[in-house]
C-alpha cells in the first residue's frame, strides 16, 4: 500500500472514531457531548456548528431571524400503547445576549409528527421559528414545545410547555429546586452561562416533569413544571425531535453544547467536563466623546427629576393596589404563585357579576387569564377565622394531587387580608346547584351513576393511592363540580388533613356539614377514612332520591335521608325512594346497588362500613354486595360508647338547617362532655 494510501486510510479511520466516540446513537436513543461538522443534524436558517463542536442555533448578526436543528431520522412510537409514548431529553444551553438588559426570543427544544419542515412556514420573534400567526393553536400542527422563553414584554425569562401553540399550557418562572435548603432559586436564562434542562414524560402516567439548574449542581430532586397530558393525541406514530430559536428586535447567540435523548428509558447523563466551551463575546465598540451629552444631561437633570418624583409616586400606588404577602413556608410552592393583579384583571376586579359560588370560606368568580384561560379564583373571607389555616392546607395537599376526578388546584395568591385559590374553571357549577336548585335541567340516571362513581374513584386515591392519607372530611354535592361532559371532579379541599399511611390523624375538631356527619365523629371529634365513607353513603342516596339529607317536614318534624330509606327497604319497597324526577327511568338493578350500598356506607357502626377500594369494587360489579338485613341499618347517634372529653366545633352551616338539628347536636356534645 503506497504511503498516500495509508495516511488516508488513517485519516478516515481516526474521523470515524472521532464522530463516534462524540455521538452515539441507536433507534432508542442518541448522546453527544459536541456537534462536530460529520454530525447528522439537518440544520436552517441561522443555526451552523462551530469548529469546537458547539451547535450554535442564532447569533447576533441579524434581527427577527430565525434557526432550528432536526435530527433527521424518524423516532418511532407506539402511539396505541401510553408505555411506548415515554421518552427523556436533557441537554445544556447557553443565551447570551448581546446586551445585558435585552435579549432575542428565546429556544426551545420540540418533538413533532410528521414533518421536519415545518420551518419553512414558520416565522420568528415569539414564535421561535416553530409557528406562525395563522396555525398558531391548530391541532393539525401535532408539535410539543419546551420553551424557554426570554421575551421581556411577554413576561420573559419563564419556561413553558406548549401543546401546538405558543400560548403555553403551564409555565412558571426560571427557577430550579434546592435540595440543601428546599427553597426554589431564581435562575437567569440569558445569563450566558450553561444550564441544563431534564424533559421526562411518562406515558403510562401521562405525566411530564421538566426541571432546570445550573450545570454546577446535581439534578434537583423536584421539577420546575409538572403536568399531565396525553401526548396520544397530538403525536403519530413517526416523530421528529430537535431544536429552534429565534431574534426578535434585540438578537442573542443561542447555543447547544450537548445532548442526550432516550425513547422508552432514562437519558445518558452528560458529562460536563467534555463539553464545548462557548465563545467570548468581544467587548463593546470605544464611545465617542462624551461630552455633548453631558451638557445634554445637566440641562434635562432637572425635568428628569420630576419625572421621577412622578412615576415614584405612581409606582407606589399601584404597588400598595397590588401588595402581596411572602412567607418562607411558601417559598416551596413559589411556581404556582399567581400574580395579585393578574387574578384582579382575570375577575374585572372581583365584581359580583363574576361570582359563580359561595361557600363557606369566601366567595368563588369566574377569571379569564390574558391567554384566554378559564379559571375559578376562590377569595377567603378576611374574617374566617379558619382563614389561613385552610388556606397553608388547600395549597399544601391539592398542589400535589393529580387525579382526573379531583379539581385541580392551579396556583394560589395573597395580599394583606385575602388568600385566593385558582382552580381550573368548571363550566357546568356544582352538583348541588343541578340536583336542587335547577329545575329546568335534570341529570339522567347514567349521568349520576358516572358522577358517584368518579368522585369514589377520587376518593379511593385520597385514601389508598396517593403518598399520604388524605381525609376530605367535607363531601356533598355542593363540592362536587361538573366539567363540559357532566363529570363529577371533588374539590373544596379547605378542611382536608394529611397523614402517613399506617398511621392515625391526630385530630379533635368537629368539622364538616349537618346532615353528612358521621354519629362517632359527632362525639369524638376524631376523623378518620370510615367517617369520609360515612359522607359519601349519604352523597350517594342524596345523588339516587334527589332529597337532602335533612329536610324539614312541617313546622318541627325534621326527616333523615338516610333514615327515608331505610323505612323503604324495611318496606321491600327501596326502589320507590328513588328521585321521582327520574321518572323510573334507570336499570333497577343499578340503582338497588347505589341506594343499598349508600345505606351500608352510612351505617352507625364504623367497623361495619366497607372501604372505599370495596366501594369501587361493588360500583363495578367485581364483588356482589353482601346481603344486609334492613333491621341493621338503624341510625342512632348513642350506639357506641361516648369517647369525647373536650370537642372544638367547627361545622359549615346548612341554609336547611333548623335551630332544633342544632340543639340536638348540642345535646349531644352536652352527653359527651
Amino acid at each position: 500500500m503506497s504511503a498516500s494510501l495509508l495516511s488516508l486510510y488513517f485519516w478516515i479511520v481516526l474521523n470515524v472514531s472521532f464522530i463516534l466516540l462524540a455521538s452515539t446513537q441507536d433507534e432508542n436513543q442518541l448522546v453527544y457531548h459536541n456537534f462536530y461538522t460529520g454530525t447528522q443534524l439537518h440544520r436552517h436558517g441561522l443555526a451552523l456548528i462551530r469548529s469546537n463542536g458547539l451547535l450554535q442555533l442564532t447569533s447576533s448578526d441579524g434581527e427577527l431571524l430565525a434557526g432550528n436543528a432536526v435530527y433527521p431520522f424518524e423516532i418511532k412510537f407506539n402511539t396505541s400503547s401510553s408505555r411506548s409514548l415515554s421518552f427523556s431529553t436533557t441537554f445544556v444551553f447557553a443565551i447570551v445576549a448581546e446586551e445585558p438588559n435585552s435579549s432575542g426570543s428565546g429556544m426551545a427544544f420540540f418533538i413533532s409528527s410528521p414533518s421536519t419542515e415545518f420551518s419553512k412556514l414558520a416565522v420568528t420573534g415569539s414564535y421561535l421559528g416553530i409557528f406562525n400567526q395563522s396555525n398558531d393553536g391548530l391541532a393539525t400542527n401535532r408539535i410539543l414545545a419546551i420553551e424557554l422563553n426570554t421575551v421581556k414584554d411577554r413576561d420573559g425569562n419563564h419556561v413553558g410547555i406548549d401543546m401546538n401553540s405558543m400560548i403555553s399550557r403551564v409555565s412558571a418562572p426560571a427557577a430550579y429546586f434546592s435540595d440543601i435548603d428546599g427553597k426554589f432559586k431564581s435562575l437567569f436564562l440569558q445569563s450566558g452561562n450553561p444550564i441544563q434542562i431534564w424533559i421526562d414524560y411518562d406515558g403510562k402516567e401521562k405525566l411530564l416533569n421538566v426541571t432546570v439548574a445550573p450545570i454546577s449542581i446535581p439534578r434537583p430532586k423536584r421539577p420546575l413544571l409538572s403536568e399531565t397530558l396525553d401526548l396520544s393525541q397530538i403525536l403519530l406514530d413517526s416523530t421528529y425531535v430537535g431544536f429552534s430559536a429565534s431574534t426578535g428586535t434585540h438578537v442573542s447567540d443561542h447555543y447547544v453544547l450537548g445532548w442526550s435523548f432516550n425513547k422508552g428509558g432514562q437519558a445518558e447523563s452528560l458529562n460536563i467536563s467534555q463539553l464545548p466551551s462557548i465563545p467570548v463575546r468581544s467587548p463593546p465598540a470605544s464611545k465617542a466623546s462624551l461630552r455633548p451629552r453631558l451638557i445634554i444631561t445637566v440641562l434635562i437633570l432637572p425635568v428628569v427629576f420630576l419625572l421621577i418624583i412622578i412615576l415614584a409616586a405612581v409606582y407606589y400606588v399601584r404597588r400598595k393596589k397590588y401588595q402581596e404577602i411572602y412567607e418562607d413556608w411558601e417559598r416551596e410552592y413559589g411556581p404556582q404563585r399567581f400574580l395579585y393583579k393578574d387574578l384582579y384583571k382575570a375577575t374585572k376586579g372581583f365584581k359580583d357579576k363574576e361570582v359563580i359560588g359561595n361557600g363557606g370560606f369566601g366567595k368563588v368568580y369566574r377569571g379569564v387569564l390574558s391567554s384566554n384561560e378559564e379559571i375559578a379564583v376562590k377569595k377567603v373571607s378576611h374574617d374566617s377565622k379558619q382563614g389561613m389555616k385552610e388556606f397553608v392546607a388547600e395549597v399544601v395537599s391539592m398542589g400535589r394531587l393529580r387525579h382526573r376526578n379531583l379539581v385541580k388546584l392551579r396556583g394560589y395568591c395573597r395580599r394583606k387580608g385575602e388568600f385566593l385559590l385558582v382552580y381550573d374553571y368548571m363550566p357546568n357549577g356544582s352538583l348541588d346547584k343541578i340536583l336542587h336548585r335547577n329545575t329546568e335541567t335534570s341529570l339522567n340516571w347514567l349521568q349520576r351513576f358516572r358522577i358517584i362513581r368518579g368522585v369514589a374513584s377520587g376518593l379511593l386515591y385520597l385514601h389508598e393511592d396517593w403518598e399520604q392519607v388524605v381525609l376530605h372530611r367535607d363531601i356533598k354535592p355542593a363540592n362536587v363540580l361538573l366539567d363540559n361532559d357532566l363529570n363529577g371532579k371533588l374539590g373544596d379541599f379547605g378542611l382536608a388533613r394529611l397523614y402517613d399511611h399506617g398511621s392515625t390523624p391526630q385530630t379533635t375538631k368537629l368539622v364538616g356539614t349537618f346532615g353528612y356527619i358521621a354519629p362517632e365523629l359527632m362525639r369524638t371529634g376524631k376523623a378518620s377514612t370510615s367517617t369520609d365513607v360515612y359522607s359519601f353513603g349519604v352523597f350517594m342516596l342524596e345523588v339516587a332520591c334527589g332529597r337532602r339529607p335533612i329536610e324539614q317536614e312541617g313546622l318541627t318534624e325534621e326527616v333523615n335521608l338516610v333514615d327515608w330509606v331505610t323505612g323503604y327497604w324495611k318496606r321491600g319497597a327501596i326502589l320507590d325512594s328513588s328521585d321521582p324526577r327520574l321518572e323510573g327511568v334507570h336499570a333497577e338493578e343499578q340503582m338497588e346497588l347505589v341506594l343499598k350500598l349508600g345505606l351500608f356506607c352510612s351505617h352507625p357502626n364504623p367497623a361495619a362500613r366497607p372501604s372505599m377500594r370495596q366501594v369501587m369494587q361493588y360500583l363495578d360489579g367485581e364483588v356482589t354486595l353482601p346481603d344486609i338485613p334492613a333491621e341493621g341499618v338503624v341510625i342512632g347517634l348513642f350506639s357506641e360508647t361516648n369517647e369525647a372529653s373536650e370537642i372544638e366545633i367547627l361545622l359549615i352551616g346548612n341554609s336547611n338547617t333548623s335551630a332544633h338539628t342544632r340543639s340536638t347536636i348540642d345535646s349531644v356534645l352536652t352527653v359527651g362532655r
